[in-house]
């Protein structure tokens, strides 16, 4: 059997993942928590689609807002 999505988020805790909002944003943080409707908490989140990067510390980003979350190798 495959890995599951929550397989995936539950390996992302702790690190930095990157999330693609439905109204075209990027945000970078590190993966604190996230439910069932996949809410996320992210850490020293930080906008990274615009040429003034715009730091929120840490951020809960509602899951019907989110395209897509993907791991983000970068540190």
């Amino acid at each position: 059997m495959g890995e599951r999505p929550f397989d995936s988020l539950n390996q992302s805790l702790g690190n930095t993942v990157i999330l693609r909002l439905k109204d075209g944003k990027e945000i970078r943080g590190v993966l604190k928590a996230f439910d069932v409707h996949m809410n996320v908490v992210l850490e020293d989140a930080e906008e990274t689609d615009t040429e003034n990067t715009k730091r929120f510390g840490t951020l809960i980003v509602r899951g019907d807002n989110i395209i897509f979350i993907s791991p983000n190798n970068k540190k």
